[in-house]
């Protein structure tokens, strides 16, 4: 165990011994996401964590996926009050009225990220270097129900802030490689 203390990320030690957080820590948390329904999905995890505990949502994610068409950014949009009713049944998710509006709301916000910049993930990218203060308000001013912690994992977990695993981690160097080879680095 003293060679496990060494090399993985602090956060994650205790909760390694999950397969969930193992998966998630190795092959999802800070790499990046070039899928745009991939990544509002990440949004939507991000925002559904909040007041939770991380594994709650990890133990739901596929439950997520279906209860939301895949994270498919307009159908999302496109939903209304018999879908919100749908999603406020749905034991598999969190029924949080709150961020079950945000979904729906952030969709539509991205459709128009979407048209202006090609794609949520270029919108991202064309901002340039932010400070943490400057994301937040910028999705402050585009999203609902986001908050410096949100945006802050939701950025981090997405790779586009560094620090999502120490660089003596085993998986610093695959995240690393992965960022260096997307449309991130481009």
């Amino acid at each position: 165990m003293a060679n496990f203390e060494q090399s993985y990320c602090h956060f994650v030690q205790d909760l390694y011994k999950s397969d969930l957080h193992k998966v998630y820590h190795d092959h999802h948390y800070g790499f990046p996401i070039e899928d745009d329904n991939e990544l509002f999905g990440r949004l939507i995890l991000e925002i559904n964590q909040a007041g939770l505990s991380w594994t709650t949502i990890l133990k739901k994610q596929e439950n997520f996926r279906a209860a939301y068409n895949q994270f498919d950014i307009a159908k999302i949009a496109n939903y209304g009050e018999e879908d919100f009713d749908r999603l406020m049944n749905d034991t598999g998710i969190i029924r949080n009225k709150l961020k079950i509006r945000a979904a729906i709301t952030n969709a539509k916000a991205v459709l128009k990220l979407q048209d202006s910049d090609g794609s949520f993930k270029n919108w991202i990218l064309n901002q340039g270097e932010l400070s943490k203060a400057e994301w937040v308000k910028l999705f402050k001013h585009h999203f609902k129900f986001v908050g410096g912690e949100i945006v802050n994992e939701f950025m981090m977990s997405a790779g586009f802030y560094p620090g999502a695993h120490h660089p003596n981690c085993p998986i610093y160097k695959q995240c690393e490689e992965a960022l260096v080879n997307s449309s991130y680095r481009d």
